[in-house]
């Protein structure tokens, strides 16, 4: 999988890769060029005496040195700048994929998951290729160059190339492939401390106010031991390779000094001749431990390629059109025919023959009991999630074939848990609309009943708001989620239960705002308060994922017990019937 994903990768930088190999070959034929010329200063200019061949020599050694420098110098640059691209490339295909996907595939990877398949995993298989960039292309080159010119030298005592090579390569196959499944456990635990850490810090408040911060810490513990006991015994194993290819080093260069004198004393073998195979044994035994660091992060790198493939395989539930509408009348009629959405493998669905039309300009309120589908149905015009059976329309045309941009631009919705970025108060105003002027953001942040808090703060507009909104109160969160949707000016705006944390005189307020400035709007308020959709055109009542009434606030409460039980759990009679 990590030669798979690399190869499709590496297809736009072919040009830098073949520049990289041919340095990296010119690097690699210099170095095995130098013993050859040290071998050739020591037979026929020190041991003669010779001070002129000893120098001209040298000289040539001193070039070939410089140019085998300078190459290796300019291989690790391009590799760098070529490692560093594809692992830009990855996060870059990563994050594109996770934008397409819906709420199921996102639940199923987990978010914390995603976070690391992104970072951490696309860091494993950048370190694997700036490694095979500056180690791994001139390993081979280095190991062959070496064995052909050691048997130059002497083809006797080459003969202990043939139990020692595939003696070290025999031993460090044998430690990577126990390697290979301590890998993708660290993967997953570092996934579950990741998972853990997130919620520890989302749910800090909750921790606290249940003082349960010696379970979580135990937790905590838990997870980061497995992490730390994985990674144990994958940094023995790596721990061993390197001393395990050391020995074997060492003992070959007692065995080659060893033989090699019998084979001077012989007269078969000159010193410079010895000298030279043993600087081609070093060379080709350490080719193999340059082989031996990649190797060492293959089996972690193979499986963060995995993760990455995963990721990238996976196909949004959320399918673009083929031929996309482009254009829509922009009148904001709303759509909801034969609508059932069930989840994968679930026995029942969340919703059933769901059948509602909201006309241009006019204000509906979805209520019903915890469970019952609202925020769901409401999910389904802005494709958060597709119909299983039926189709959703906007001006008589399905959502599935509208273009991702059109419908975006269709639609203004304030989620049920409203999430604002770093930046400022205008930055996130002006996420819908980034061409807004400031003219606008005060205008959508009057109707949102912001304007007030907003002008009280010392920066304005231009003040921090921390991630997620977190240095803010719910009901300013809530409203400047309003403000920003407000500011998008859309035909269709979508309320999520937006107003629950707003007390009533706010709500009022708003709600009033609201009707006025966008009278021509058509408005979908899901919502738990009675108080919040009492007055809108039409209301439609859920239970269990379907629709048992529809009318207006006086008609429901005379003809439907499920709204009706739903009013008299928060009004009394007199004020229900105000």
């Amino acid at each position: 999988m990590l030669v798979r994903l690399l190869w499709s990768h590496l297809r736009p930088y072919r040009w830098p890769v073949l520049l990289l190999v041919a340095l990296q070959f010119t690097a690699t034929l210099g170095l095995l060029y130098l013993p050859t010329l040290n071998a050739d200063i020591i037979d026929n200019g020190v041991v003669p005496g010779d001070t002129g061949y000893i120098i001209r020599l040298g000289g040539v050694m001193l070039g070939v040195t410089l140019v085998q420098a300078a190459c290796s110098g300019a291989a690790v640059f391009f590799g760098a700048r070529t490692a560093m691209a594809i692992g830009r490339d990855l996060r870059a295909s990563v994050f594109d994929r996770v934008q397409s996907f819906s709420a199921r595939e996102v639940g199923r990877f987990g978010a914390p998951s995603l976070i690391t398949r992104a970072t951490n995993d696309v860091q494993q298989v950048q370190m694997v290729v700036l490694m095979a960039c500056t180690m791994m292309i001139s390993a081979p080159i280095m190991c062959l160059g070496g064995i052909a010119l050691a048997v130059h030298q002497d083809a006797k005592l080459s003969l202990l190339l043939v139990a020692i090579v595939p003696l070290l390569a025999a031993m460090i196959l044998l430690i990577i492939r126990r390697m290979q499944p301590l890998g993708r456990g660290m993967q997953a635990r570092l996934d579950e401390v990741n998972r853990i850490l997130r919620e520890q810090i989302t749910g800090l408040r909750v921790i606290r106010a249940f003082v349960r911060d010696d379970y979580e810490r135990r937790r905590f513990a838990t997870a980061n031991t497995d992490l730390t006991d994985v990674s144990l015994r994958m940094g023995r194993l790596m721990a061993l390779l390197f001393p395990l290819v050391l020995a074997v080093v060492n003992i070959s260069s007692i065995a080659v000094i060893w033989f090699g004198a019998y084979r001077i004393d012989s007269g078969g073998m000159e010193v410079g001749a010895l000298t030279a195979f043993l600087s081609y044994l070093m060379q080709i035994l350490m080719s193999l431990m340059m082989a031996t660091f990649l190797f060492a992060v293959i089996p972690r790198a193979e499986v963060c390629a995995e993760r990455i493939h995963e990721v990238l395989a996976t196909s949004s539930t959320l399918r673009p059109p083929t031929d996309p509408v482009r254009e829509l009348a922009r009148q904001g009629e709303l759509e909801l025919r034969d609508v059932e959405f069930r989840y994968p493998g679930a026995e029942e669905p969340v919703l059933r023959e769901v059948n509602l039309r909201v006309a241009p300009g006019q204000t509906v309120a979805v209520i019903g009991s915890t469970g019952s589908g609202k925020s769901t149905l409401l999910g389904l015009v802005p494709r958060l999630s597709d119909v299983s059976e039926g189709a959703v329309l906007i001006d008589g045309v399905d959502v599935r074939d509208l273009d991702a941009k059109v419908l975006a631009e269709t639609i203004g919705l304030v989620p049920q848990k409203p999430y604002l970025f770093t930046g400022t108060i205008a930055s996130n105003l002006r996420y819908g609309n980034p061409e807004a002027s400031d003219e606008e953001l005060w205008w959508a942040l009057e109707i949102a009943q912001a304007s007030e808090f907003v002008a009280a703060m010392p920066d304005g507009l231009d003040t921090p708001v921390a991630q997620g909104g977190t240095n803010v109160s719910g009901g300013q969160r809530q409203r400047l989620a309003i403000a920003r949707a407000l500011v998008r000016r859309p035909e269709i705006y979508l309320f999520d239960d937006s107003f629950s944390a707003l007390d009533y005189a706010t709500d009022a307020q708003l709600r009033a705002a609201l009707a006025r400035e966008t009278a021509g709007a058509t408005k979908v308020i899901v919502a738990q308060r009675v108080a919040t959709i009492r007055d809108a055109d039409q209301i439609i009542v859920l239970d269990d994922g379907r629709i048992v009434g529809a009318g207006t606030h006086q008609e429901l409460l005379a003809e439907n017990p499920t709204y009706r039980e739903i009013v008299f759990s928060q009004l009394t009679e007199e004020e229900a019937a105000a």
